[in-house]
């Protein structure tokens, strides 16, 4: 019985210990739990504080950005189709069609950035934007009305070749190393190298001011007077298909190149100018090739030493 009672006490005081032990864990975890809360209600951290400067910087900034870029969108819109107007009444074609954000390489990186400088920059941008778009209106404005004018006068814009590359441009305007006498001397135009025979158009609408026959010299060549002073010259032709005092329209076909007159090779020397005054024809024919092309045609000309007559 002794024993018994003895092994009873101890249980009851082992149970009491566990009880207590539990009970204090759970008051520990329990003001640990509303300590937490308290310090979170009460004070902040510091990413709970830029988190929270973040959020007001939205509700500040969101408001006023979201009409902003409706007008910025409205403006771009409004801006391309002008822009197509114009493309239209100066080139007579229709106006390529690019999205001017082709990539979306330009939101790499952007998670590495804060969000409230993404909102004061994009805030910015769109500031910006609205500016450039009103300057732009205003160009596109001074340029309508020009096109308006009836005396407005456009100098040769089309390539005289079909399908021209940029490998195919010789040298350009300027002092060029002449092939026979290896010297220097004035080129006043531009070289493109094709083959015998290929078509040769006019540039733009004129008259037909020269015709000329000749074994030496430039060859065989055909000068066109155009609206505005402006003239364009082709020279060492194979054969002309034109007669002087011909009106003719853009895209006419003049003749064919070839290497007729002092020439190296087959080519097409061909010129521009306006009252006698000689002008680099690379630029007028920007609207007839795409950008890369044009840029490499402008080096190719430049850094061509030789001509080809």
């Amino acid at each position: 019985m002794a024993e018994s009672r003895k092994s009873s006490g101890e249980l009851g005081f082992i149970a009491r210990t566990l009880w207590t032990i539990v009970k204090f864990v759970l008051t520990v975890v329990s003001l640990t739990v509303v300590g937490y809360a308290v310090f979170a209600l009460l004070y902040s951290t510091p990413e709970e504080k830029r988190l929270k400067a973040e959020n007001e910087a939205y509700e500040a900034l969101y408001p006023e950005l979201v009409p902003k870029l409706e007008l910025v969108g409205a403006d771009i819109e409004r801006l391309v189709r002008k822009d197509d107007i114009i493309y239209k009444d100066i080139f007579h074609a229709e106006p390529p069609q690019q999205d001017p954000v082709s990539s979306m390489d330009i939101f790499f990186g952007s998670d590495s950035i804060p969000d409230a400088k993404l909102v004061f920059y994009t805030a910015g941008k769109a500031d910006r934007l609205l500016g450039e778009a009103a300057a732009v209106d205003s160009l596109f404005r001074s340029i309508a009305d020009a096109l308006r004018n009836p005396d407005l006068v456009m100098p040769p814009m089309r390539l005289p070749l079909d399908s021209l590359s940029y490998t195919q441009v010789g040298a350009g305007t300027g002092v060029k190393t002449n092939p026979f006498y290896t010297t220097d001397a004035r080129h006043n135009g531009v070289d493109f190298i094709v083959s015998q025979g290929a078509p040769v158009y006019a540039s733009a609408k004129g008259i037909v001011s020269v015709v000329q026959h000749s074994r030496r010299g430039e060859g065989n060549t055909v000068s066109i007077k155009h609206p505005g002073g402006y003239v364009s010259r082709y020279s060492h032709l194979r054969e002309i298909s034109v007669q002087q005092g011909q009106s003719i329209k853009e895209g006419a076909v003049l003749g064919t190149a070839g290497m007729s007159g002092n020439s190296y090779a087959p080519h097409l020397h061909y010129e521009v100018r306006r009252d006698s005054l000689v002008l680099d024809p690379l630029n007028y024919i920007f609207a007839s090739v795409t950008p890369e092309e044009y840029s490499n045609m402008v080096y190719m000309a430049a850094h061509t030493r030789q001509s080809m007559d």
